[in-house]
This record gives structure tokens, C-alpha cells and sequence, in this order.
């Protein structure tokens, strides 16, 4: 028969028994509290539990989502949206920067408003505010997109001459309610209200710094040229409508510049901003409104921005932000500071993961873990609503959407040398999710009936494509060779495979000669 003998055992290894430890997961009463008012997003790494997430457990119901072109984050919005308007009814609004979620929206039946083709959103606008209080955000926007608060004197004159607009049509500049003498509802002034009364003060030829006033009606032409006077017109959009009308997606795609797509969603921001406000707050706990900014670096960096005033006051009014990026580095740390709920997805630069770690205070573990990420696989970030005994941060296997997330694959084993060949840890592909990669070649100027031919091409060649083939392809649609390089480093290709990629696709277009590579590749079908 044993003896038993007892012994003394460090902490160290103690925790070096498994047996002892639990993992870094929250308990099960956090991660599957209540399924039928919460939303399923996966299940865990370590013991395979389901994960529902919900806005009660958490400080804030604003949620920031990052990883690089093809990890799957547009895949995760989507899915989040649908799953919350069927649990919560709620509404969303996508403030879409590049255009990328208006296919989708059209399929789920939501609406789609495009500034820049047909639509328009008056900059003077009041939304239920003061025309003193809107002055402020006009002039906080101005600064912040431009370098107006570098010329106080600029800035002293567009803000009178915006007061002057709204007093010549009959405004009060401290009152909500604007209505004329009859009852009927005043018309707001617009930019070119703005701009015509500098220049009668500039006709005049009375005001001691001519200079300083015509760079005031120089900085604000550019809002009122015709064919780009989206923001100085009477609006066509209902401020109303796109808080409340189920699904909106706000296709910002139709704007000339990082500008002006800024200064829509700064407005639309904002108006919603006081609507939330204007609401009160909520007797009953749940999310009336979603709103999303993807890639919105310009508004998401700023501490001053209203995307981050939104994060600190929503939680009150039921309303949740969702900030998306490629680059962390692009979402100001303050949102990071505020937000109940990251998700991290593929992170490739270690700079990317320093600032995030930095940022959210999570273990080396779990930093290399999500250095090893594939597409969908994710860690998530929780900030409790009290101090919690157990892990914040935790792994997710894999986000399970509505439908199977279905990647596509590049194939690089014949640009690999002998040596990365023989290495098991040397990828033979690389691989991204369809609309990611739509997404990434629509920025790049390719049509949609381009983008059709290359999604088939995978489609025919299940999902997978010859690397040396595809960058051809994108070459003989007109794609730039320094675009599709920054492109394969965002899928983290080292700089020596892909200058092999281009010499080999230098040879194989020589034997190609005027063959259309779209035809070689079905003849090898």
C-alpha cells in the first residue's frame, strides 16, 4: 500500500498544474448568461463554451473592432447587426466610408442614403439644437478637418457671418423652436448664405485685414462650388428617419475627399449626438441604435471628435458606437479607454500589438496567440461593470456568423524558395474572406463588374488562385503595382517573397503575350 507524503509546493508550480488553473475565460454565467437576450457571437478556445455577448455585464455598450484586410471584420459587423436587430429590434446606421456595406444592405432590405450622388445634408441644420450651440460644432468641425484654429482671426469671421445667416432668416440664436410669425417652420440658412454675405462685407472694402477675409471666403468655396455642394443645399435626409427606419447604410463613397466624407460623418454624428440627448434617458435598459464607423480614421483618432463624446455619454441614452479599423493605432486611445467590449482579430505589426496591449492591458499569452490568428479566429476584450476575479481578455475559436465564412485563398507555393517550402511553419497560402478583399479592390478603382469576374475566378478554382495569376489579372485591369504590393504586405507577405511574385509575373505576361490571363486560367479548369 502507498504512503502519502506531504510536501511544500511553490505557487510557481502550482500553476504550472493545469489541473489547478482555470483558464483565461470568464465563468459560464458571463459568457452564456441569458441566449434569448443576448447575441451569439462563438465559442471560446480553451473549453468550447458558448459565447453570447450582451451590453449588461459590461461598462458601455460601444464595442471597437480591429484587424487587418481580411480577418474578418465587416463579416463580424454584419453578422452583429442582424443578430441585434432580431433580439433587440434595434436600428443601425452605417456611416460607410468607402461604400462597402450598401450590397449588403440592399440584400437585407435596409436603405441606402449616398451623399454625393443625390442626397444632401445641410451643414446649418439645427437637429433639434440652438443655432448658438450649432455654431460651436460647425467651428469644432472646421478646426478639426482644416487648419482654420491656426488663423483665430479666420475663425472670428466665419463664425459671425454663420450668426448673421441664421439672424437674417429670422432665427433666435438661443431658441429651440423656430418658427415665423404665422407658425410655420423657418428655413435654415445654408453655406452659400454664409459665403455671400463675406463677400459683400469683402465688396465693401471697409474691413482692416482684406487678406484674412479672403482666405475666410476661399476656405468655405470649397463647400459650394457647384457639383460638390453636398453640405450647402437644403437637406434631402431625415435626421428623423436614420435613427429609426431599421437598417440605414450612409454611403459616403460618392464624396470627393477624405474631407468632405469626414465633415458628413462629423454631422451626422453630431445631429444624432443631440437626438440622443433630445431623448432622455432610458427607463428600460436595451440598444434603440447602432452606429457604425469603419476605417473612419479621420473622426476616430481625435480626442475632440464626437465619435469619442458618443462613446462617453451612450450608454445612458441606449445608444452603442462600433468603431473598426485595419490599423489600431488609427482609434484614439480614449475609445479604447471607454469601449465595454474590443474584438481583435488578425493584428499582423508588432508596433499594432504593442499599442494595443498598451491599451487594454491584456497577458503575453494572449498577445501571441493573436499574432497567430487566422481569418474569423479572435480575442475579446470585456471591461466589466466591477472589478472582476477572472480574465477580461479571453479567445474566441472562431466568430460564427449567418452563413459559413468563406475564404478565399491565394496559393504561394510556386514563388516560395526550396527552404520555405521544407518549413512547416512557412504558410503556403494566404487567406481572406470575399468581401474584404471586394472591399480592398474597390478602393483601388476596380468596377464592380471587375470585381464580379475576380470572385468568380475564385468561385471556378475553389476559392483558391495562383498568386503569380491574380496579380496579372489585377495589372491588366489597370491596378498599380505599388497598390497591389501594399496590398500583399497587408496580407503579410515578407518584401523578398513578393518581389519574386512580380518577377515571376514579369516571365509568365512574356508567355502570356496578348492572351487574356482570365481565359488561361478557365482553360485550366
Amino acid at each position: 500500500m502507498g504512503k502519502l507524503h506531504l510536501s511544500k509546493i511553490s505557487n510557481v508550480e502550482l500553476a504550472k498544474r493545469n489541473f489547478l488553473v482555470h483558464p483565461p475565460e470568464p465563468p459560464m454565467d458571463i459568457l452564456f448568461s441569458n441566449p434569448s437576450d443576448s447575441i451569439y457571437v462563438g465559442r471560446t478556445k480553451m473549453l468550447h463554451v458558448p459565447f453570447y455577448w450582451s451590453y449588461k455585464p459590461v461598462a458601455n455598450p460601444h464595442i471597437a473592432v480591429v484587424g487587418i484586410t481580411g480577418s474578418g471584420k465587416s463579416y463580424f459587423i454584419k453578422t452583429f447587426l442582424t443578430r441585434a436587430s432580431f433580439v433587440w429590434n434595434t436600428n443601425a446606421l452605417i456611416i460607410d466610408w468607402a461604400g462597402e456595406y450598401k450590397d449588403w444592405v440592399k440584400q437585407t432590405g435596409g436603405k441606402i442614403i449616398s451623399l454625393g450622388k443625390g442626397s444632401y445634408l445641410n451643414l446649418l441644420d439645427l437637429g433639434g439644437m440652438k443655432p448658438y450651440n450649432r455654431i460651436k460644432q460647425v467651428m469644432r468641425t472646421l478646426e478639426l478637418l482644416t487648419d482654420l484654429g491656426q488663423y483665430p482671426e479666420q475663425k472670428r469671421l466665419t463664425e459671425l457671418a454663420i450668426e448673421k445667416a441664421y439672424l437674417k432668416n429670422k432665427f433666435k440664436m438661443d431658441a429651440v423652436e423656430q418658427r415665423d410669425e404665422i407658425g410655420k417652420a423657418l428655413m435654415p440658412p445654408t453655406l452659400k448664405d454664409v459665403v455671400k454675405l463675406l463677400e459683400e462685407q469683402s465688396k465693401l472694402g471697409k474691413y482692416e485685414f482684406p487678406a484674412e477675409l479672403e482666405n475666410s471666403i476661399y476656405r468655405l468655396k470649397q463647400f459650394v462650388k457647384p457639383g460638390e455642394d453636398f453640405f450647402a443645399q437644403q437637406s434631402t435626409v431625415s435626421l428623423d428617419e436614420i435613427t429609426t427606419s431599421g437598417l440605414i447604410d450612409l454611403d459616403l463613397s460618392g464624396l470627393p475627399d477624405e474631407v468632405t466624407r469626414a465633415l458628413g460623418a462629423l454631422s451626422i454624428l453630431q445631429f444624432i449626438k443631440e437626438k440622443m440627448r433630445a431623448s432622455g434617458w432610458a427607463k428600460e435598459k436595451g440598444l434603440r441604435l447602432i452606429i457604425v464607423l469603419d476605417e473612419a480614421w479621420k473622426i476616430a483618432k481625435e480626442d475632440n471628435s464626437d465619435a469619442v463624446m458618443i462613446v462617453r455619454e451612450g450608454r445612458k441614452y441606449n445608444f452603442g458606437l462600433i468603431v473598426a479599423s485595419q490599423n489600431p493605432t488609427d482609434i484614439s486611445e480614449t475609445i479604447f479607454s471607454n469601449v465595454g467590449t474590443t474584438f481583435i482579430l488578425k493584428v499582423k505589426f508588432e508596433r499594432y500589438l504593442d499599442y494595443l496591449q498598451g491599451s487594454l492591458n491584456f497577458s503575453n499569452f494572449m498577445r501571441e496567440e493573436i499574432g497567430k490568428f487566422g481569418v474569423g479566429e479572435a480575442a475579446v476584450n470585456m471591461a466589466f461593470h466591477s472589478a472582476a476575479s477572472y480574465a477580461s481578455t479571453f479567445l474566441l475559436d472562431k466568430i460564427e456568423g449567418e452563413e459559413p465564412l468563406k475564404e478565399l485563398f491565394l496559393d504561394l507555393i510556386e514563388v516560395l524558395t526550396e527552404k520555405q517550402k521544407r518549413d512547416i511553419n512557412m504558410p503556403k497560402s494566404i487567406s481572406f474572406h470575399k468581401d474584404d478583399l471586394r472591399k480592398k479592390l474597390r478602393e483601388f478603382g476596380l468596377g464592380e463588374e471587375r470585381l464580379e469576374e475576380v470572385t468568380k475566378l475564385f468561385e471556378r478554382k475553389s476559392r483558391h488562385l495562383d498568386v503569380v495569376f491574380f496579380v496579372i489579372l489585377l495589372e491588366r485591369y489597370g491596378i498599380a503595382r505599388n497598390n497591389i504590393a501594399a496590398f500583399l504586405k497587408d496580407m503579410n507577405i515578407d518584401d523578398s517573397t513578393i518581389i519574386n511574385i512580380f518577377t515571376k509575373a514579369d516571365y509568365r505576361k512574356e508567355d502570356l503575350g496578348d492572351r487574356d490571363v482570365t481565359q488561361v486560367l478557365l482553360e485550366e479548369d
